[in-house]
């Protein structure tokens, strides 16, 4: 990638600059390998992270993966079969793990934690298939889609079925603030994706308009399972409401890290097309700021590839988001919001549970996937 956007960017100046950097040849050729040194020592280190940071409730993951693997049975073989697909296709599982480490946090001495986490991924998954029909997307975890595998219909369906399995499950548990706090989530993101719906295609979306669809569509997900953790071992409202505000901060990170990755990542990490979100019309936070700090021909560029979802000039716009700072803004926001999850979780006891909530904020910004 980095090395396209200098070839592009060489090919857009004038030719005094052009040949500026044809005699700099060697040096950018020194800096591009200096670069994927650096890069490739940031892939393993994010892997590690992950790593170690699933090690710390690995017994409870390996529970929670029992659960999901019992729950998904159904005596239809094709929801099955789905199901299975899209369960087992990979995933950094961030949000049933936010709800095992604040439930460990706090000291838990129960099991319903487990059933918890699977009921969080069956919801994040029923989002995934019919995001994935919604956006027409072909790829997701580097493998095809669902619904590019098995059709539309039985995407949606299968969505549905996740979806309903995940409210029987949180009725086996007998709390109804648990059952409140996962249908206003499922509600909230349901609201979240009209309204995504309805910013695609327009060019005049604010970002404060955008956050609110993050803070809906992604960041909901990650506050109710950060805050049935707490929950469920009976911590007080306030740490209730800080585990709340840290899912909700680290959600928000992560989205906007999202962001980045969908112009500046590699297909392979990050496991879906790169410049998809072009391709949809969507109005996320790098184009946002580019229509609102760019130059002219910038912005009536960005303005016509999101109206039409024209993605023939990505690497024009791609070039015109590095250059403008759009992509570090947006880091930028991702790291603040990093910052809010961690400072929201200060007055926790010190544990190797609240250390590894810590070093999610870091892997939340630092990650290539």
């Amino acid at each position: 990638m980095l090395v396209r956007t200098v070839i592009l960017a060489a090919t857009h100046l004038g030719k005094k600059s052009h040949r500026i950097i044809l005699k700099n040849f060697k040096s950018i050729i020194f800096l591009l390998s200096t670069y994927i040194s650096r890069f490739t020592l940031s892939v393993a280190t994010n892997n590690a992270t992950q790593h170690t940071i699933l090690q710390t409730v690995s017994s409870d993951m390996d529970a929670v993966n029992r659960v999901i693997r019992e729950r998904l049975h159904s005596e239809v073989s094709l929801v099955n079969q789905i199901s299975e697909y899209i369960i087992h296709a990979g995933g950094k599982r961030i949000r049933p793990l936010l709800a095992l480490l604040f439930a460990q946090a706090h000291h838990y001495q129960g099991l319903h934690h487990h059933e918890l986490a699977a009921i969080v991924e069956f919801i994040h998954t029923a989002t995934l298939l019919h995001d994935d029909v919604v956006d027409e997307s072909s790829m997701r975890r580097g493998r095809k889609t669902a619904n590019a595998l098995f059709g539309n219909a039985a995407a949606v369906l299968v969505g549905d079925f996740l979806y309903s399995r995940s409210f029987q499950m949180m009725v086996s548990i007998g709390n109804m603030r648990v059952m409140q706090i996962l249908a206003d989530a499922t509600n909230v993101i349901a609201e979240g994706e009209v309204l995504q719906l309805l910013n695609m295609h327009d060019p005049d979306v604010s970002e404060e308009r955008y956050l609110h669809v993050i803070h809906s569509k992604t960041a909901k997900l990650f506050e109710a399972a950060s805050q049935l953790g707490a929950l469920i071992a009976q911590a007080s409202d306030e740490e209730v409401e800080a585990a709340a505000e840290y899912g909700r901060s680290l959600g928000t990170a992560f989205q906007l890290i999202d962001d980045v990755l969908d112009y500046s990542g590699n297909v392979a990490d990050i496991g879906k097309n790169v410049g998809d979100d072009l391709r949809e019309g969507k109005p996320t936070l790098p184009l946002i700021y580019l229509l609102k700090n760019g130059t002219s021909e910038q912005r009536t560029l960005v303005r016509k590839c999101i109206e039409t979802g024209d993605e023939t000039h990505f690497d024009a716009v791609l070039i015109a988001i590095t250059q403008s700072g759009a992509l570090a803004y947006t880091k930028q926001q991702a790291e603040l919001a990093a910052k809010r999850a961690a400072l929201s979780i200060a007055a926790l006891p010190d544990s190797r549970y609240k250390e590894s909530l810590l070093q999610l904020c870091a892997f939340a910004v630092s990650r290539n996937h």
